[in-house]
């Protein structure tokens, strides 16, 4: 299991109770990407959620850098919360380490604590805009 303290240096997941920490992080996996590596290819089918713990990626739409992430930045939530594909390409700038939830696990989240989902939608919405 992911140490609960990794997950709350995570935005989104900063201000959860311990319980719901640690609900998070039971349900969460660690990756390791080399630079230059893709974590999500634009336009392709998306069943994971990351969250950046160490490094930093690019994403790229239509090959154009559009924003930088880094460390406790969310991605990936857009392929779940919408149509199943990608958004955008995102690459890792640096070697980069995230970690990973399953679509499942995501809407297990979604359905268990819907208050964390919807901050996590509303956070997408405004990557969007």
């Amino acid at each position: 299991m992911i140490d609960p303290d990794r997950v709350r240096k995570v935005s989104v997941f900063a201000d959860l109770s311990e319980d719901d920490l640690a609900w998070v992080a039971e349900r969460m996996d660690e990756r390791s990407i080399h630079a230059g590596g893709r974590v999500t290819e634009e336009g392709m089918p998306g069943d994971t959620f990351f969250a950046i713990e160490e490094g930093e990626a690019q994403v790229l739409h239509g090959g154009r850098e559009i924003r930088r992430l880094s460390p406790g930045d969310v991605f990936g939530e857009s392929a779940i919360i919408g149509d199943g594909r990608r958004t955008a390409d995102v690459v890792a700038a640096t070697d980069l380490d995230v970690l990973a939830m399953p679509g499942t696990r995501f809407r297990e989240l979604q359905m268990e604590t819907p208050e964390l989902a919807a901050s996590i939608e509303a956070g997408s919405a405004r990557h969007r805009d």
